[in-house]
This record gives C-alpha cells, structure tokens and sequence, in this order.
C-alpha cells in the first residue's frame, strides 16, 4: 500500500497487492472517461447490441459527451479507482507522466484493441460517485444522450417505476445520499473481481462518511448482484428494473410500438443500499 492508497486499517481493500484503490482526481478525467466509454460503446450488454455499427465514432462523440459527466463525480470528491501498481509503460513519455491517452478522434477506423492500447496508464477500473446533494445538471448531459439515446430511455424508465415518494429517500443535505453513475473495468483487467472489491470497499467508506444510502442503476448481471448481496450489515433493495427483451414503448410520432432496446436481453435494475 502506497501513501496514495485511500484504503486503511480501518477500511482495507482486501484486493491483492498488485491493485491499490485511490481516490480520483481532477488529473484522471480523461482516463475514466476513456475506461467508461470503452467499456460502454464496445462491450455493454445493451449499448453495443443497440448500436453495432460505426462504434468508434460514437465512442470519441460519448467521450466527449460524457466529460460533463465524469468531471461532476471526480470533483465530488467521492469517486475512486484501482490502479495497477505493476503496470508496465508502453511509452516512456507516459510513464515520465505517470500515464497518458493517446487517442486520434479523427481516427475512425480505430478497432477496440488498438484504442486499448493507447489508453496508456494505470487506471484499469473506476466507481463514480457524487453527492445527491448536488445533483447532475440535466442540460450538461444532452450531448452523451444524443450519442446514446437509449441511455435518457433507461434512467427515465427506471424513474417513473420508482415507487418510492422522493422524501422517503432523497438527500436533504450533503453526505446522506451517494449516487453512484459509471462503473467500469478496463477489458484486459475483466475477471478479476475488481469492481466487487471496489464497490464493497466504497460501501463502507460512504458509511465511514456519514452516508445512509447509496443509490445505483446497473447496466450489468455482475453489478446488479453485488449491490443487491452487499456485505452486513448493509442492506441491498431492488427499487426498479428494465428488461430491455421484453421493453416495448409508442412512438410519440407515427404511434409504432417498439423496442428501442432490440436486440439487447439485459435486465437493469435501480438498486439502493441502505448503510
């Protein structure tokens, strides 16, 4: 464990020693929008199957559409990552940086392994966060949604079927409510149980801080399962869930009913931990 480890004796990782969890800084934007984007455009279960085609244009166009996204969380001051701590350099002017992307956003044809490989730093997976407090400025988010339509469908589907009166859960002050919003491995990282641990880890230091709840919308049957089982004394809640197999909606338009996840047969859920 290094001096930048935001673990402690009091709340350890329990990740093996080649990963330490730090805390995310303004310097790692870049980076975690890189994993998030990556992971999301080429890999998810839902956004890779909706949109199979010219997938690394929507990637640099979610990219930098999602910056707002990943900036408001870092600088809450309550999102972390695990850094690979034996992570060999590819090029040297990285390592004298002590990381670096090098993505091209005019290259097009860049496949998945190529961008991974210029994605050059020792961030390999991330949890976001920020206070529910101070919450997400809607009219920054317009152009992530244009990139990824279906990402609006899901959150505002999730909302409506929330049966929960807002006051019954809601923030009312800081540190009460973390509202969790990416969480991303690296493809080359996959496997390793990174996310559980992380997430595990940030369970109890939102508790730590004061937090009662924290409250997330999973994408994934992994990230679903660890926050629905978390670890005791802490208590995980299905509030509300898509299954984008069966979703169907009316065109507000031309009154067709239709799938906008099709082909995608991802259950996602809204899921609250009580601390």
């Amino acid at each position: 464990m290094t001096p930048r480890s935001a673990a402690s004796d009091a709340n350890p990782s329990y990740l093996p020693p080649r990963y330490e969890i730090r805390k995310l800084e303004p310097k790692h934007i870049l980076w975690a929008d890189a994993i998030v984007c990556h992971s999301n455009v080429f890999y998810s279960a839902i956004f890779s199957l909706v949109y199979p085609d010219e997938k690394t244009a929507r990637l640099y166009r979610t990219f930098k559409g999602a910056e707002y996204l990943v900036r408001h969380q870092i600088e809450s001051g309550m999102s972390f990552g695990v850094f690979d701590l034996e992570y060999q350099f590819k090029r040297p002017e990285s390592e004298a940086t002590e990381g670096a992307l090098y993505w091209d956003l005019a290259d097009t044809e860049a496949s998945p392994e190529k961008l991974l490989d210029q994605m050059d730093f020792p961030l390999c997976s991330v949890a976001l966060s920020y206070d529910g407090h101070h919450p997400l400025d809607q009219s920054k988010m317009t152009d992530v949604i244009e990139a990824l339509p279906c990402f609006a469908i899901l959150y505002h589907v999730l909302e409506v079927r929330d049966p929960r009166p807002p006051e019954s859960w809601k923030a009312t002050a800081e540190r009460q409510v973390l509202m969790r919003n990416a969480t991303s491995t690296r493809r080359e990282y996959e496997g390793q149980k990174l996310m559980k641990k992380l997430a595990q880890w940030l369970m109890r230091e939102a508790d730590r801080n004061g937090y009662r709840g924290i409250q997330i919308e999973c994408g994934h049957d992994s990230v679903s399962q660890t926050w629905l089982n978390p670890p005791k004394p802490f208590k995980g809640t299905l509030i509300s869930s898509l299954d984008s197999k069966t979703y169907e909606e009316k065109d507000e338009k031309t009154g067709e009913v239709k799938n906008p996840f099709s082909p995608s047969q991802q259950l996602s859920t809204k899921v609250f931990v009580t601390l």
